[in-house]
């Protein structure tokens, strides 16, 4: 079988959806098929782009040269492209016209201008999407946006798996809390950074990621000054995964505080194949369908001191931190996140 799996992408940022759609080739490989990745170009400022955007992915064409088999769409606007087999593992529509329209994230502006982009996206969503022979999401968050906004219905839940899981392993239960992760405003570093100033322990935030621009890696290093932090707080920068897993086998727990997230995110999975548990928020959106409060990790309120307080108690009773780290690792496989599950069903 060849198989396309078509993708939208900001040029040189790279986060978990391009991460998921490299796994997902490489898996889809690893069967004896062939896989190649089709990223299509996108930018959504200004937003008066994205028509732009839709348009061309309404009219790019797959199937110049060998015809796939089979097209596998993952993010806004790639699911607009046309193909007569097409199925969808939803990531996430454009949100910025959906949930997130009329708060601090929206890129969108509530102008006509804006509105008329809008409606844009919900119009050719509600027609477009209907082509697919079957849609999945990564979420019961997604797939209950796709059923809330637009009436449509998913097939199923399928929970992206990581590519390498035996890089993470357990290890110590180390001074330092870690959240490593794109640096962007919706990830919420800087409430991470806020929280280090009421917390009284001795312990550290490590924050590793590369930051979507100049700006807000700035801003972050200022508020790090600004609080007098510079001892608390480490930022690593971008680090490689093998980095990464042993970053967080030495973590006492992991945080992973974004706002309404589309999906449980690669870090909680990441933690959790290290046997630790994960520090998320009430409004952090999908990371409420794996980590259960005080089981295999914390869902607190999105607030600084309640975040402080939260590491002070992991970092206090390490015996229930690490009964929780136990938990995390069950909880693999009591949702069934493993590749076989999802290419049974993209693939069938």
């Amino acid at each position: 079988m060849r198989v396309a799996i078509v993708n939208t992408q900001v040029l040189f940022v790279r986060g978990g959806a391009e991460y998921l759609a490299e796994t997902l080739a490489h898996q889809i490989r690893e069967m004896g098929h062939e896989a190649e990745i089709i990223n299509i170009p996108f930018r959504w400022y200004p937003a008066e782009m994205i028509p732009r955007h839709m348009l061309a992915a309404r009219l790019l064409k797959i199937d110049a040269g060998i015809t796939p088999d089979l097209m596998i769409g993952l993010k806004f606007p790639s699911y607009l492209v046309p193909f007569p087999n097409k199925k969808l593992w939803l990531l996430h529509q454009h949100r910025q016209a959906y949930e997130l329209w009329d708060t601090p994230y929206a890129d969108i502006p509530d102008t006509p201008e804006g509105r008329a982009i809008r409606q844009m996206i919900i119009k050719a969503d509600n027609l477009y999407l209907s082509e697919a022979t079957e849609i999945y999401t990564n979420s019961k968050i997604v797939a209950g946006r796709l059923e809330r906004f637009n009436g449509i219905s998913a097939k199923a839940v399928l929970y992206p798996p990581l590519l390498q899981p035996e890089i993470y392993h357990a290890g110590e239960f180390g001074n330092y809390f870690f959240y490593p992760s794109r640096m962007t405003s919706g990830k919420r570093q800087e409430l991470a950074i806020q929280a280090m100033r009421y917390v009284k322990s001795n312990f550290k935030l490590v924050l590793a990621g590369k930051p979507d621009g100049e700006t807000y890696g700035k801003h972050l290093n200022s508020l790090i000054e600004r609080y007098r932090l510079q001892d608390r707080v480490v930022m690593l920068g971008y680090i490689s995964d093998e980095e990464k897993a042993r970053w967080m086998a030495g973590a006492c727990a992991a945080l992973y505080i974004p706002f309404d997230e589309d999906s449980y995110g690669y870090v909680t999975l990441e933690a959790f194949h290290s046997y630790k548990p994960v520090i998320t928020l009430t409004d952090s959106g999908g990371t409420d369908e794996v980590i259960e409060h005080e089981w295999n990790g914390l869902i607190l309120q999105p607030e600084a001191k309640a975040l402080a307080e939260g590491m002070e108690k992991l970092w206090s009773d390490r015996k229930r931190t690490q009964e929780m780290g136990e938990a995390a690792y069950q909880t693999l496989s009591k949702h069934h996140i493993r590749w076989e599950n999802v290419l049974d069903n993209l693939l069938s």
